[in-house]
Formats: structure tokens, C-alpha cells, sequence
């Protein structure tokens, strides 16, 4: 019998007014059942100057920060170099392709969407969503960016809750971090 599906995790990062903020809920879903509330699936990186999140197995996860960390030392004021360059290497070679995850990072510039399909999405309104509740949070924060004035990591926290209300696989235990 295939062990249940995991499911876990909604990534919210937003640009506004020279700050981005970037956020993940804490909850891990195997089939039916919560297995964790409050995993931490954002990180600083770059010494605190690139933000990242994950949504997938943790463990992919873990090791594709590393080879995005490797690539941000080879070229350290250029993350869409090293958002290129890792989704190069993830999706040629044959081990990273089996990784299961999606990498979201932003610094104050640009932000991107990182598959093992080799896509590198810049999307054109700063706001990047992944995950499960990956949708609810992105049509909250453009609704809420739209309409109200509140800031990059205010933005961030109130569209993860909604996120967190609607998405069985999503809670209301937030991280956000910030730039």
C-alpha cells in the first residue's frame, strides 16, 4: 500500500514600498491527518539578504537551499543569476530531478518561483504564492494590496490567516520574515 500523500504547506512572499516579506504556515498533512502545526518552512538566507521558503518534501527541500545557497555565494548580488542557475542544475541533473519541491526567494529586487522543471517565474506583480493554500494567499494579498494600505509583512500575515481559513491543508500558525 503507497504511503498518503503529504501535503503541506502555503508560501507567500510580497514586494511593497522598497520591503518584501515572505511567510509559510506550519502545517505538515499526511492523507488526513495533521502530523505537525508549526514547521518552519521559510529561512533567511545569504546572511539575511534573500528570503526562502519551500513547499514539498522537506528533505528536497533542504537540499535544493543548499545548492540555491551554493549559487548565491557564486554570484552574490545576482539572484536572478543564481535562481537561473539553479533551476538549470536541478532540472539536467538526474538526481536533483527526482527532488519533490518548490522554492520561492526574493530579495528587495526580484522574486522567483523555482521548479524542478526548470522554471524560474518572476511574477509581475511581486507576489509569489506556492503550496497547497498557495492560491487562497495569492488572490488574498492582490485583493489586499489593491485595497488597502497595509505593509509588505502585514500583507504577508493577513493573507496566510484567510489562506489559513480556507485551505484544509494550511493553518494559522505563521512565520513571516522580512527585508
Amino acid at each position: 500500500m503507497p504511503l498518503p500523500t503529504i501535503r503541506a504547506t502555503t508560501i507567500l512572499a510580497v514586494r511593497r514600498d522598497g520591503a518584501v516579506a515572505l511567510g509559510g504556515d506550519g502545517q505538515v498533512t499526511v492523507g488526513d491527518t495533521v502530523m505537525k502545526a508549526n514547521a518552519q518552512k521559510v529561512r533567511m538566507l545569504r546572511g539575511g539578504k534573500v528570503l526562502g521558503g519551500f513547499a514539498g518534501a522537506a528533505a528536497d527541500a533542504l537540499t535544493l537551499f543548499d545548492k540555491f545557497e551554493e549559487k548565491l555565494e557564486r554570484f552574490p548580488t545576482n539572484l536572478p543569476r543564481a535562481a537561473v542557475e539553479v533551476a538549470k542544475e536541478w532540472g539536467s541533473d538526474r538526481v536533483l530531478r527526482g527532488l519533490d519541491a518548490l522554492l520561492a526567494v526574493a530579495d528587495k529586487e526580484h522574486g522567483f518561483i523555482l521548479s524542478g522543471t526548470g522554471e524560474v517565474i518572476e511574477p509581475d506583480d511581486g507576489i509569489l504564492a506556492i503550496g497547497s493554500g498557495g492560491p487562497y494567499a495569492l488572490a488574498a494579498a492582490r485583493a489586499l494590496t489593491k485595497h488597502t494600505q497595509l505593509s509588505a509583512k502585514e500583507l504577508v500575515q493577513r493573507s496566510l490567516e484567510i489562506a489559513g481559513e480556507i485551505c484544509v491543508y494550511t493553518n494559522t500558525n505563521i512565520t513571516v520574515l522580512e527585508l
